[in-house]
């Protein structure tokens, strides 16, 4: 099997496959990922053609992409490489976060940076994209490159306490928040946080699902190899 995706439900699900051979690949954006059970490969494959290689020189049973459900690149190339091979494909994306009231939905990180210029803004979008926005402070697990010096910079890693977020959006006086819509319970601290200071949310929308098989859970995920998947 190869699991795609360096996410908690990946690690779990790489620990919960172990009857089976599990390759996990990372991407290799972080420095220090948190590193699955199992083999690991961490860099890219090179495209659709180099993960079409891949698939075909391993023998690859399943895959299973457990990325960012913002590694939407990823994904289609996966989508692409399992349908040349013929290779059992299933996506698995945990759910976003349920919506409140004020929350503000925006389709990319560049409208959400527009959108609270002028404002000391909580910037939890990630390293990248970060050069359009103007004032506050971002959060992120390495340093952004380029570095955007209108920024303040906090370098941490959840999992994150209501408790610390409140204190950190207080300390940097944020105004309002950015943030994906990531789900899961990791980093959603910051939205608890927001609602108690009264902090109003920018939430980036998710790309479009891939038309493959999709579940959220890893429990999911497992039932459907176990059921086959068309694979081995």
């Amino acid at each position: 099997m190869l699991v795609l995706g360096g996410t908690g439900e990946a690690r779990e699900l790489a620990a919960a496959l172990t009857s089976a051979r599990v390759v996990s690949s990372l991407a290799g954006r972080v420095a220090h990922p948190r590193l699955p059970a199992g083999e690991v490969r961490i860099g890219g494959f090179g495209g659709v053609d180099g993960l079409v290689a891949y698939l075909r020189a391993e023998r690859v049973d399943a895959v299973i992409d457990a990325t960012h459900p913002f590694a939407d690149r990823i994904t289609a190339n996966a989508l692409a490489a399992t349908t040349a091979t013929g290779t059992p494909f299933l996506v698995l994306r945990r759910p976003g976060w349920p919506p409140e009231d004020d929350w503000r939905y925006v389709d990319s990180v560049a409208e959400a940076a527009a959108l609270v210029a002028g404002r000391r803004a909580f910037i939890t979008t990630g390293r990248q994209e970060l050069g359009a926005f103007t004032s506050g402070v971002a959060r992120t697990v390495d340093p952004p490159d380029p570095p955007n010096p209108r920024l303040d910079l906090v370098l941490d890693r959840g999992p994150y306490t209501v408790d610390g977020e409140v204190a950190l959006m207080r300390e940097h006086r944020v105004e309002v928040l950015v943030t994906k819509d990531s789900g899961g319970p990791m980093t959603a601290a910051k939205l608890t946080a927001a609602r108690h200071l009264g902090v109003p949310v920018v939430v980036v929308r998710r790309p479009p699902p891939p038309p493959a098989p999709l579940v959220e859970t890893v429990a999911e995920a497992v039932a459907w190899l176990t059921r086959g998947s068309g694979a081995g």
